[in-house]
């Protein structure tokens, strides 16, 4: 009777199960092979129970699950921690580990991880991806940097809640414009509202900086395609950056001024209708910037410390928006970025708002795209190198970018009834063009 003397092979494994399979005898083999008869009634037993996929070595221990050489209490009282808070990682959860059982041998960080992935614990990693970031520019004169903040909803008697939205220029303090919107919420429209009248006013500045609001940024996943107001500024020759996450205090400036203009024109005070209290803002700003001193500037208002701030260093009318918006910028921009996004069971994804189609083929199918600035295509691959299908981008025309500005600029524009804020919306935008050749 011959013997193992070296390790089977899954091909020699392959062959002797077929051989077996095919009605040749235990012993025959064993003594062709030059193996014992109990290895080749091993395989050719284990070829019967699962097949092919039964003859390949499984090499270590069997498979006992993460954790199995710590006590079942471990293993059971992390994930019944993981279930209580299902927020914590593998980090915290070790923590609260060593703070209930101090002194005890537990497992690593990383062991825990591996518990949490066994069990469908974890989330799916998502790539990170976006477009370049613009570093903040360092202020020496007025207008290089305006600051664009919502403060938080307000009770104003008449009207409700109200979100105060405010522009400040970082350089001389001066107080651009202010926006008081009724309700929560206020989306890219409103904002753009805001900014035509600071630059009617003030012209444009060199660079607006911004938090991570859904209007300005797409905070919903790690790879963000440029909102509708961010390309429409990148258009206007605008740089965009934003402060770092949850920190506030890279906007102190217009946070504090949040306060000071809600204390003169919100807290106990009551106005008729948003009309009014927009103009009490103004009168605000005049007194704030022209008379009121400020403690930064040495007691002297932000246009009596620089008179400049009063002049508009880019000039702006909205009769020259269309030939203002220049598409190369928002193509150079798009072209420093890529996005990552999973197809639906339909083979969709949503990039910028924008509903695209690859096909059933890709359902499911975490895709790579990329912007091609010489056609103002978007390119989708598959794992980053397969390549899958281009579109056209949707939404980057000079009209889509404009928005209520190119609704109102028609000969033929008559404003929906009854008033809804839309359409009060489109009202003021359309005052913006009292005077102007349009």
């Amino acid at each position: 009777m011959g013997s193992c003397k070296h390790t089977t092979d899954y091909l020699a494994r392959l062959a002797v199960a077929e051989r077996a399979a095919a009605g040749e005898s235990d012993q025959a083999i064993a003594a062709s092979v030059g193996w014992s008869v109990w290895t080749v009634r091993k395989w050719r037993r284990r070829y019967a129970q699962e097949g092919p996929a039964g003859l390949r070595s499984v090499m270590g221990r069997p498979p006992a699950g993460v954790l199995s050489s710590y006590p079942a209490e471990v293993r059971e009282h992390l994930l019944s921690l993981r279930r209580t808070h299902p927020g914590w990682g593998p980090a915290v959860l070790l923590d609260q580990l060593q703070q209930d059982w101090p002194g005890q041998s537990l497992p690593s960080r990383a062991r825990v991880a591996a518990l949490l992935g066994e069990q469908r614990l974890t989330r799916r990693y998502e790539r990170h991806g976006g477009v370049a970031t613009v570093q903040r520019t360092p202020t020496t004169q007025a207008h290089q940097v305006w600051q664009l903040d919502a403060q938080g909803p307000q009770p104003v008697a008449e009207l409700g809640q109200v979100c105060l939205i405010t522009i400040v220029d970082e350089f001389s303090r001066l107080k651009v414009e202010s926006y008081p919107y009724l309700g929560r919420k206020p989306d890219g429209r409103d904002y753009q509202l805001l900014l035509r009248r600071a630059f009617l006013h003030f012209g444009l500045p060199e660079q607006l900086t911004l938090d991570h609001d859904s209007a300005f940024y797409d905070n919903t996943c790690r790879s963000p395609f440029p909102t509708r107001l961010h390309l429409w500024l990148v258009a206007l020759g605008v740089a965009v950056s934003f402060i770092r996450t949850r920190r506030p205090t890279d906007h102190a400036l217009i946070e504090r001024q949040h306060q000071t203009l809600s204390a003169y024109a919100l807290v106990g005070q009551t106005w008729p209708n948003q009309t009014a209290l927009w103009r009490g803002l103004d009168q605000a700003r005049t007194a704030f910037n022209g008379r009121v001193p400020c403690a930064s500037l040495a007691g002297r208002p932000p246009l009596a410390a620089y008179p400049a701030a009063a002049c508009a260093r880019r000039e702006y009318r909205p009769e020259w928006e269309a030939e203002l918006l220049d598409l190369e910028r928002v193509y150079q921009l798009l072209a420093t970025g890529r996005w990552f996004r999973q197809s639906n069971c339909q083979g969709e994804f949503w990039l910028g708002r924008q509903r695209y189609n690859v096909g059933r083929s890709y359902a499911k199918t975490w895709l790579e795209i990329h912007f091609e600035p010489t056609s103002g295509e978007l390119v989708v691959y598959e794992g980053g190198a397969a390549y899958v299908a281009c579109f056209p981008a949707s939404g980057l025309t000079k009209t889509a970018l404009m928005g209520d500005l190119a609704t109102v600029a028609q000969a033929d524009y008559q404003p929906m009834l009854p008033i809804s804020h839309e359409a009060w919306r489109e009202l003021e935008t359309y005052s913006t063009l009292i005077g102007t050749t349009l």
